[in-house]
């Protein structure tokens, strides 16, 4: 188990992380946002407004072909993306990255609007009628049907990847993340919550993408408000710390200096490279999975499903992840300790030894001597005998058995310390919360809790659909209902078991989503911008005979 876990690894920094200093997949996606956004003269600023009256339907026809209105395709796509890494993904961002990283997430959502618009476009002009006359759309439809039959390999793998992401990321994960909060937060022990999940979520899916259309409009408006307005608030009540923040954001974006715990190394790379992976990670531009949903829209013009796509990003990751941003700016929880109880055996720790390569590390009055420990990437602070921390503890930590054990001075073995760390991902925004919102009352971390809770729901069931499309695909409509199945079943294993390895073959699949869709995407932009040039040729003739 260990050798394929470390293969796992091994592949999951291939694909994300290589080469280090600037991971191949950010070159790439970067790489292509630039160049369409160019291709297509920055639609995303010139056709934003025409986006904005397509979803709220100025151009929609009841009688047109799809299953779903162009609201309720934006709303099914946003379900899947607005969710934990808009909560965590963030600040992972800034913990690592300092502040600065915010803004390489803003540069990351506007060139992903372009993606965005190029690959839903390509969704409904490539899609297929099925037999019962709903429809079916997606980056293995455009790649087969646009660039040929001899590519159809390439199609049949983005499916097979996609067919995956979903049991894993889209699902599990979501599951555990969920399962987590709740225990943490309320003492749920995580197979209630994965059968209350999981029912949820079968109870939408079985009805289809009509059903999940209907379910995400209501939902995905709902639990974007409840954290907006959560965040505002906390803005508001810190009012005269916003614009110092967004100050501190656009300084440290090219100029940043080393954090409290020195995660930020001070370098303009570090802090480039984490606000673009999070940003991509946040609004899934190039991924391939939106063109999915929108390949659903009910509309003859592939266009305007694109202009309603690329408001995607915007809503995601400028004003959404923005949000969050600031709340931990503001706030200045990125750069304070908080207590927590101890254990040496806890996966997050990291043992930091001298030169010497030791196995004990000493800690006399509370500090150590020889060494330190680690959590989330940052040195942890003093060490107490006692949860009040009045007692620096003296003794070692052991990790020459392979499991840490904590020795006392008097040689007995002691369970736990206490200390304090940098916190990272869902929990330091819960702090953020916490803290922003204490002057109003306590408790504020709920309002997190809550929407991990609607956002893992509302992800899971979007990720279905995904999934749904890409096993119709491979095997036809009868391999749907077992898809189902086994999807229920996964998302119920993902919340009670350890998901470390499984994350990591999600993130693999993910990847390997990308690079065919990408392909794709280059070789046909040459049509989206013939498509895009005839289209709003049409709608300013139309607009000019009705004024």
């Amino acid at each position: 188990m260990e050798v394929f876990e470390q293969a796992v690894n091994w592949l999951n920094n291939l694909v994300w992380s290589t080469p280090e200093k600037f991971p191949f997949m950010v070159v790439v996606l970067l790489g292509f946002g630039i160049f369409i956004t160019l291709r297509l003269g920055f639609v995303q600023i010139r056709r934003f407004a025409h986006g904005i009256k397509s979803v709220m339907g100025v151009y929609d026809n009841p009688d047109d072909t799809g299953d779903v209105n162009h609201f309720q395709a934006l709303t099914t796509a946003l379900s899947a993306t607005v969710g934990i890494g808009n909560i965590a993904g963030v600040a992972i961002a800034i913990h690592y990255g300092g502040p600065g990283a915010l803004f390489w997430m803003w540069v990351t959502a506007f060139f992903g609007m372009a993606i965005k618009y190029a690959e839903c476009t390509l969704a409904v002009k490539h899609r297929v009628q099925n037999a019962d006359g709903s429809v079916s759309g997606g980056p293995m439809y455009y790649i087969e049907k646009g660039l040929g039959e001899n590519w159809k390999w390439l199609a049949i793998f983005f499916a097979a990847m996609a067919v995956i992401c979903s049991f894993l990321t889209g699902n599990a994960v979501q599951a555990n993340t969920v399962a987590d909060t709740m225990y943490s937060t309320f003492l749920v022990p995580a197979w209630i919550t994965g059968i209350f999940t999981a029912s949820v979520v079968g109870i939408v899916i079985v009805g289809g993408i009509k059903r999940i259309g209907q379910v995400t409009a209501r939902l995905m408006p709902i639990m974007a408000l409840i954290y907006v307005l959560g965040a505002l608030t906390i803005l508001l009540l810190n009012a005269s710390d916003v614009i110092p923040a967004f100050k501190t954001i656009f300084v440290t974006a090219f100029t940043p200096e080393a954090g409290l715990f020195g995660i930020v190394s001070g370098g303009f790379l570090t802090t480039l490279v984490w606000g673009i992976k999070r940003g991509l990670f946040s609004n899934e531009a190039g991924q391939g999975s939106a063109p999915i949903a929108h390949g659903a829209a009910k509309t003859e013009e592939p266009v305007r499903e694109g202009v309603v796509a690329l408001l995607e990003p915007f809503i995601d990751t400028i004003l959404i992840c923005t949000m969050t941003g600031l709340v931990i700016v503001s706030t200045n929880v990125w750069q304070e300790r908080h207590d927590v109880q101890f254990d040496p055996v806890t996966v997050e720790n990291t043992y930091v030894f001298d030169e010497d390569g030791d196995t004990m590390l000493s800690i006399v009055n509370g500090e150590a001597t020889d060494g330190y420990v680690e959590r989330n990437d940052a040195p942890t602070g003093m060490f107490y005998a006692d949860e009040e921390r009045t007692t620096p503890f003296t003794g070692s930590i052991d990790v020459s058995s392979g499991s840490a054990v904590i020795i006392s001075a008097s040689g007995n073995e002691v369970e736990v310390l206490y200390t304090s760390i940098a916190e990272n991902g869902a929990p330091l925004t819960s702090l953020a919360f916490e803290k922003g919102l204490s002057s109003l009352f306590p408790g504020g971390q709920m309002i997190v809790t809550i929407c991990v809770l609607l956002f893992g729901i509302s992800t899971a069931i979007s990720w279905s659909y995904y999934g749904d499309r890409s096993i119709q695909y491979l095997a036809g409509d009868k391999s749907i209902i077992y898809y189902k199945i086994v999807y229920l079943v996964m998302h119920f294993i993902g919340a009670i078991f350890p998901l470390a390895t499984v994350w990591a073959i999600g993130d693999i699949a993910l990847g390997l989503m990308t690079f065919p869709n990408i392909i794709a995407l280059f070789a046909l932009s040459g049509s989206v911008a013939v498509a895009s040039k005839k289209y709003f040729t049409k709608m300013e003739e139309f607009e000019a005979k009705e004024s």
